[in-house]
């Protein structure tokens, strides 16, 4: 059997890319890419692409329901962690401050997105 090695890119759909390529820009730097109705940012060799919907949503994104709860970015220290949370309040993006995961013992940080997507920078010590 062959397996994949990595996950090569995520596909998001959104309600305006202006606020999404500004959000995420705070986050993760410029984008790699962008066109009209298209931004792309990289995590490490992972491509998120941000793409405008054409008609409204028909009700809010839940991450409790059916779909992508979230996406959580590796961190590799503590304090690259701390600084993540520096950077956001910087930014003035409403954040959760450093938590420790239940289930992981891990430290985190989530956040929403302009439409509702959870993103989590989760410490993943090499």
């Amino acid at each position: 059997m062959i397996l994949p090695t990595s996950i090569d890119h995520l596909v998001f759909r959104v309600t305006s890319i202006t606020t999404t390529e500004a959000f995420y820009a705070a986050l993760l730097g410029q984008p790699a890419f962008k066109t009209e109705g298209l931004v792309m940012f990289t995590v490490g060799n992972t491509r998120l692409f941000f793409t405008a919907v054409s008609a409204p949503a028909t009700h809010p994104y839940n991450k409790d329901e059916i779909g992508l709860n979230h996406i959580a970015l590796g961190v590799p220290t503590l304090a690259d962690l701390q600084a993540i949370s520096t950077q956001l309040d910087t930014a003035n993006i409403t954040h959760s401050a450093i938590k420790i995961d239940p289930h992981g013992g891990k430290e985190y940080i989530w956040l929403n997105d302009p439409d509702g997507f959870r993103v989590e920078f989760y410490l993943r010590e090499e």
